[in-house]
Formats: C-alpha cells, sequence, structure tokens
C-alpha cells in the first residue's frame, strides 16, 4: 500500500481569514457559514495574525460581505476578515502522515491517530490536554475508521477538531487503498 504516495489534494485558496478569540465561536462560525452555503475551511492561522484563538476560518475574500451578514445573523462572534498574504503569512500546515508499516499515524496539531493500514481499526489516540480526550479515545480506539463517530461530533475542543483532521485524512487515506 503506498499511504505516503498518493496524491495531493488541491488546496482551497480562500484569500482571506475570518479571526476568533475562542475555539468554539471558530467552529460554530464555520457550521453557521457552510450552511448557508459558503465554501470555507477551518485553518490554523499564522501566529503573527492570531487574536486568542488557535483557528481561523478560511474565506473567499470576494464573498466578504455576505460572510459577514451571515456570521451577524446566526450571532457567531468574529474579531475581524483578513486578507491572507504570502510568505510569513502563510497558512500552517496542520496534518502530517508517518508510515510505521503495519500502521499508518495522521498527527493534526497536537492529536495523533494510528490505524491498522489492512483493517482500517484505530489502535491508538494520543496527544492533548483537553478535559474530552478520555472520552474521544474510549470512543474511537478498536473501532474501524467506517463506523466511528467523527471526533468533531462527540467532542468540544480545540484536540476534537483537531482529532478529527487527524481522522478525516486517516479516513480519505484508507478509502484510497479499498
Amino acid at each position: 500500500m503506498e499511504f505516503l504516495k498518493r496524491k495531493k489534494k488541491p488546496s482551497f485558496e480562500g484569500g482571506g481569514l475570518v479571526l476568533f478569540r475562542d475555539v468554539q465561536d471558530a467552529m460554530k462560525a464555520e457550521k453557521a457559514l457552510k450552511g448557508a452555503g459558503y465554501e470555507v475551511k477551518l485553518v490554523a492561522p499564522p501566529p503573527t495574525l492570531r487574536k486568542g484563538c488557535d483557528l481561523a476560518v478560511e474565506v473567499n475574500l470576494v464573498e466578504q460581505p455576505g460572510i459577514e451578514r451571515a456570521l451577524k445573523e446566526k450571532d457567531a462572534d468574529y474579531v475581524s476578515v483578513v486578507p491572507l498574504g504570502t510568505g510569513s503569512l502563510e497558512l500552517l500546515r496542520v496534518v502530517k502522515v508517518t508510515d510505521f508499516g503495519k500502521w499508518v499515524m495522521v498527527k493534526a496539531g497536537n492529536m495523533k491517530l494510528t490505524f491498522d493500514k489492512e483493517s482500517g481499526i484505530i489502535v491508538n489516540t494520543s496527544g492533548g490536554g483537553c478535559p474530552d480526550i478520555p472520552h474521544l479515545h474510549a470512543e474511537l480506539i478498536d473501532k474501524g475508521l467506517t463506523e466511528t463517530p467523527h471526533p468533531r461530533d462527540i467532542g468540544f475542543t480545540l484536540c476534537a477538531l483537531m482529532l478529527d483532521r487527524a481522522f478525516e485524512e486517516s479516513l480519505a487515506l484508507w478509502q484510497e487503498e479499498r
């Protein structure tokens, strides 16, 4: 299996970031904007742009007026919308994949998910210091990638969100090999 030699997905290039003070606000805003039909993505903003939160929502700047209106309608609290430049203002890469032969470990931020390449069974989760980590681990371990709930649906912290990123990448990797 060629887990590490797969084709790179084209990256979403929205051109702007919506900044937040709290993780919950960023997650609420992403859900509200997707529900309103916008193509958006939760990302890790460059440290120079952070306003107290390690997450931002990447948006298409052309849609900024509609996005701001949708956020206000859903009472999604945000700090500002800023253009995403180049160089030092590039987004941080938060997902990394390591092939251990029988297993693949996917790291997103400080969270890791390891699965068996043949069966798709989650053999380990680790990382983070959030209060929902033990619950997330118990819900995911020894279950197949296609049978387990998404971490962001059963958790409520940045750790759950990062574990969800690792889960999504793991699921995509495993399904590509099927």
